[in-house]
């Protein structure tokens, strides 16, 4: 046996628990193997990839409810005195604008004009805080928060601490997510507003970090619990869903959906070669008066004197799907930039993507070409997200 933490309270109080948890199954995989779904490896894990098919599961969570197994996020507890003055220094939003129950998207940029990663960042109190990474970035990310928290003076023992070994993690996705999952708790979840969370008793199993949270862009939660307790959570919430509808969705969809919200992905629309303000999260980049972040002066700099290429989304209008890494060209083929996400939008029966693109053609409505198998195929700059329910 080994020693964990239990990481819904403010308190690290340990506990024990089997060292079978520690494999790169999540404690959901018997389900998704019952349930008949195509299993691959993704960042460490063996995840579900589909279930019936992206299309349909896609469809499933813009309509109704669907259920996605994102246990391989990871998880990091900040803590004490310091933890507001530290992450506003490795982070680029506000955390100052935070109150408790508040949660913000924001990202670490890395020194050299780059991004470490994207994130969420919990306020459970003015001392206590969650940050929530990218499961492929899980070791990076530590490294990267280690390193730093060192020399801003923080105690590594006692104020920093990696739960992402510890935690499961549901996102109940979609339309009547909320509905459903009020069936499961006294408290009211149905009318909280977009990213806000509460600890709440759950399921029966006791107190759970409810997040309405997602990466769909169709509403719903995240919940988060122990892993001793996820098997009684997916019981509760297909039980609770039966009658909506509800279904498992693998990380096909998944990619499906953000993309036509026009969310970002770690390792194709940002990385540590990409800027914020090129990635137009200018928004998640804040140059507050207290926040002395990394990267601020660059940063500044970029945002007042504009740069080379900025990140946009667009619409083929000839028929095909763009892919990653597909060069972006002018009407005399000229190369202008390149795809960094694309796909057949399941809602817009149309191919749409994202891209680099170089700032002379990225208004909205500016006509680019797609380079598709030695072909040039017409698309149109356009504004994201790309569908709107």
């Amino acid at each position: 046996m080994c020693y964990a933490y239990r990481f819904i309270f403010s308190t690290f109080a340990p506990i024990k628990y089997s060292n079978a948890l520690k494999m790169k199954n999540t404690a959901f995989t018997s389900f998704h193997e019952a349930l008949g779904a195509k299993m691959a490896p993704f960042a460490g894990y063996t995840m579900p990839i589909q279930y019936e098919g992206i299309t349909t599961e896609h469809e499933t969570v813009r309509k109704g409810i669907g259920v996605f197994d994102v246990s391989h996020m990871g998880e990091f507890w900040v803590k004490g005195p310091k933890a507001e003055a530290f992450l506003q220094r490795i982070t680029t939003n506000d955390v100052a604008a935070l109150v408790d129950g508040k949660v913000q998207y924001s990202c670490f940029p890395n020194g050299k004009g780059g991004i470490v990663d994207d994130l969420l960042v919990y306020r459970v109190d003015a001392e206590t805080f969650l940050l929530v990474v990218n499961a492929a970035n899980i070791q990076k990310d530590w490294n990267w928060v280690t390193k730093n928290a060192a020399e801003f003076g923080m105690n590594l023992e006692k104020d920093l601490y990696n739960a992402s070994d510890e935690i499961s993690q549901l996102a109940i996705q979609g339309p009547l997510a909320l509905k459903a999952m009020q069936q499961l708790t006294d408290a009211n979840v149905i009318d909280m507003e977009y990213y806000t969370f509460k600890k709440i008793p759950f399921a029966g199993i006791g107190e759970v970090i409810f997040s309405t949270t997602g990466y769909t862009g169709s509403g719903g939660c995240e919940i988060y619990v122990a892993n001793q307790d996820a098997v009684k959570l997916w019981k509760a919430v297909f039980d609770a869903g039966q009658a909506f509808g509800i279904k498992p969705i693998g990380l096909g969809a998944r990619d499906t959906l953000r993309l036509e919200s026009g969310f970002c992905l770690y390792g194709n629309d940002i990385d540590d070669t990409t800027s914020p303000i090129e990635a137009g999260l200018g928004w998640i980049t804040k140059f507050v008066d207290h926040k002395d972040f990394i990267d601020r002066e660059h940063m500044l700099k970029l945002k007042q004197e504009g740069v080379e290429r900025r990140l946009k989304g667009f619409v083929m209008i000839d028929k095909g799907i763009p892919r990653q890494h597909y060069e972006i060209c002018d009407a005399e083929g000229k190369v202008i930039g390149e795809v960094t996400s694309g796909t057949m939008s399941p809602m817009l029966h149309t191919g749409i993507g994202m891209g680099y693109i170089h700032h002379a053609y990225t208004k909205p409505g500016t006509t680019i070409f797609i380079q598709v198998r030695n072909k040039l195929l017409k698309a149109e700059v356009t504004k994201t997200p790309f569908w709107q329910g």
